[in-house]
């Protein structure tokens, strides 16, 4: 028995298929894991959440990505860019996969084998136990009734710095930005959430998360930064977006043994 945990899929069905094959995926004995970001950009987001969905047990942690799918699906945002949503967003099965999906948590941690799945990463100003903490505030809301409510309210980049007083949806908003989009940020904890390659434009502010975080010897596996091309260079963490979607590669880490297993990207014009 194995655990794979895998990087942004986005939609990139076919590579997923093709890594299963790979890792000789068995799913009556070994479990799957995602990093976020299961679809959009990728041309079948909606067999890929179908996929997920029927795993034994799979972990699923939600990426920025996979909160906007929410939030059109349950027509809380109006979204006017490009997006490869429309199977998704018009499938006769919508409304079970979109349930599914809001259950879902903002992070997974393995007390037994020490590991944790984030899509983005974890301020620095935030233990690990802390982090669990401040996601649970955003899934008890996300799984209740009044869930649309904070999808209405995920959107924007305000507040970008953690304050211990903030609250209603300056709150909740920062914990989303922070989980799901972050990637540079200062030791306590202000967000920069424009800068997207692997150097920012003020340095003298702003370092990558993990440089700035201890890992309190957890194992931290995140997406999100294909830029990286999965390579983070620090102790405990495990970058696992190499930019499938882009026309690169999908990538899983085999946590038993901290394997990699990659597969090339397909070429298909009709990625985003």
């Amino acid at each position: 028995m194995a655990t794979y945990i895998i990087g942004d899929v986005q939609g990139c069905y076919h590579e997923l298929q093709r890594l299963l094959e790979k890792i000789n995926f068995d799913p009556a004995s070994d479990r799957l894991g995602f990093v976020g970001d299961l679809v959009n950009r990728g041309p079948h987001s909606l067999e890929v959440i179908r996929l997920v969905k029927s795993l034994r047990d799979p972990i699923v942690v939600l990426g920025n990505h996979d909160l906007y799918l929410l939030a059109l699906g349950f027509e809380c945002v109006q979204y006017h860019g490009k997006h490869s949503l429309d199977a998704t967003l018009q499938a006769p099965d919508k409304e079970d996969l979109l349930h599914w999906l809001r259950k879902q948590p903002l992070i997974y941690f393995d007390k037994k084998q020490n590991y944790l799945v984030v899509h983005a990463g974890i301020p620095p100003q935030w233990s690990v136990a802390t982090a669990l903490e401040r996601a649970q505030e955003v899934e008890y809301i996300l799984r209740g009734n009044n869930f649309k409510q904070l999808l209405e309210n995920m959107l924007g980049i305000k507040p970008e710095k953690w304050e211990e007083d903030l609250i209603g949806w300056n709150r909740l908003r920062y914990i989303i930005n922070a989980f799901t989009r972050m990637r540079f940020c200062d030791q306590q904890g202000e967000l920069d959430l424009f800068s997207k390659e692997t150097a920012t434009p003020k340095p003298e502010l702003y370092k990558p998360w993990f440089e700035l975080m201890n890992p309190e010897g957890v194992d931290i596996l995140f997406g999100h930064w294909a830029a990286l091309e999965g390579k983070a260079h620090r102790p405990h963490i495990y970058a696992l977006d190499t930019g499938c979607v882009w026309g690169n590669a999908l990538t899983a880490l085999r946590i038993e043994d901290k394997r990699y297993f990659s597969v090339p990207a397909l070429n298909n014009s009709t990625k985003l």
